[in-house]
């Protein structure tokens, strides 16, 4: 699973792609031969109008300011996460032709997909990979002990405690004699001390670190490691802001990841603490070099910026093409809307649903300040291969 700061962020995170002008003709636009490609569209064209099933990409609203380009590219990096044959088609199409300008990359996309609309509202969170400051040993401020996975940590069929949930797999404590009990939750976990702890961490910190999934860690002497997810407890993940926002802590339309921490930080100790026990969650994590990379997603890919989604597997495969309708911001200083391609490339403990999503935004203090704000009515489709939709 996946993994605030600054007030500085923007809206399209993503790399662009290489503008240039057309390739020569083996290089143009041309998908697999079973699939023809659309014919340009001239200006003063009417868009198309969706059918009863299917939309023609077009006739999306913010299609047109789409950077179809940035899209390509990102939809090429990662196409192969996807176990679709129809996908593998247009992937194979799409990485034998390479770069291609805006207006090129958008009429690859319609050429090759048609949207179909997903039942329904949701919601639209995103999340981010935070850089925080650690300590090699603990003090007064660096109180919380990062915790590598334990041994006595198993996955075991949910059918062990609940015949009803057999088939699921589930976090639980191997009592070395055969037998399993449920994993402790967080307050439990943190009322004993670690055998070894691999970093220590300001709480809340810590806390958005186990939320986000992963991050860097910068030591005092200068040096950094990525903090890689490792596993948690099997707990269902709670999240604290209502909590929060009901017992008068923080105004109704400022939940925002940043307002919370910074609650956090200014009440750090037992009133801090009761607020994430809240959370019965718990993440553990591994260590390693920090090589400048984004984090790496369920799909086992590096994320995108702008352009990868944590989803709920149980709804949508990894390598799911999607186009994302996101408005009318719950939360204040949000951007007003988000409408893009994105892929199917992480989970997360609190993405359940189908119309459900987490957009991932990318490193440090300015993706954290965005990610915070992003809580939109969502609306989804997904970019089905024109082979697929026939």
């Amino acid at each position: 699973m996946r993994a605030a700061g600054a007030l500085l962020a923007a809206l399209f995170l993503t790399a662009c792609a290489t503008h240039r002008s057309a390739p020569p003709p083996e290089l143009r636009v041309r998908p697999e031969p079973h699939r023809p490609v659309e014919r340009p569209r001239p200006p003063s064209e009417p868009r198309p109008e969706a059918t009863e099933r299917f939309t023609p990409l077009g006739a999306l609203r913010g299609w047109e300011a789409e950077d179809h380009a940035a899209a390509l590219a990102a939809f090429r990096e990662t196409c192969g996460a996807s176990k679709d044959p129809a996908m593998a088609l247009v992937c194979r199409s799409a990485r034998a032709i390479g770069p291609l300008d805006r207006e090129q990359s958008e009429r690859f996309f319609e050429a090759n997909f048609r949207a179909e609309r997903i039942a329904g509202e949701g919601v639209l969170t995103a999340y981010f990979s935070p850089e925080y400051p650690a300590r090699r040993k603990a003090s007064d401020e660096f109180s919380a002990p990062v915790r590598s996975k334990p041994a006595d940590l198993k996955m075991v069929d949910a059918g062990t405690f609940d015949p009803s949930q057999g088939g699921r797999q589930i976090a639980a404590r191997d009592n070395g004699d055969g037998t399993y009990a449920p994993y402790p939750d967080r307050t439990a976990i943190e009322a004993t001390p670690p055998d070894k702890a691999l970093a220590w961490m300001r709480p809340e910190d810590l806390f958005f670190l186990q939320i986000q999934g992963s991050g860097v860690l910068t030591f005092e002497d200068g040096a950094r490691k990525k903090a890689v997810y490792a596993g948690n407890n099997g707990w269902p993940f709670l999240g604290i802001a209502n909590p929060m926002r009901d017992r008068g802590l923080l105004p109704r339309d400022n939940t925002s990841g940043e307002a919370i921490r910074a609650w956090l930080a200014d009440h750090r100790g037992p009133d801090a603490q009761a607020i994430m026990r809240l959370n019965p969650r718990y993440a553990f994590f591994s260590l390693a070099a920090d090589d400048g990379r984004q984090p790496t997603g369920s799909a086992g890919l590096p994320l995108p910026p702008g352009r990868s989604l944590a989803v709920d597997t149980g709804f949508h495969p990894m390598g799911e093409l999607l186009w994302i309708e996101a408005s009318s911001p719950m939360l204040a200083g949000a951007f007003p809307d988000y409408r893009r391609i994105a892929m199917a490339l992480d989970t997360g403990g609190a993405i359940r649903g189908e119309v459900r999503a987490d957009l991932y935004l990318g490193v440090g203090p300015a993706a954290g300040a965005e990610a915070g704000r992003v809580r939109h009515t969502l609306r989804l489709y997904r970019l089905v291969p024109r082979e697929a939709a026939r």
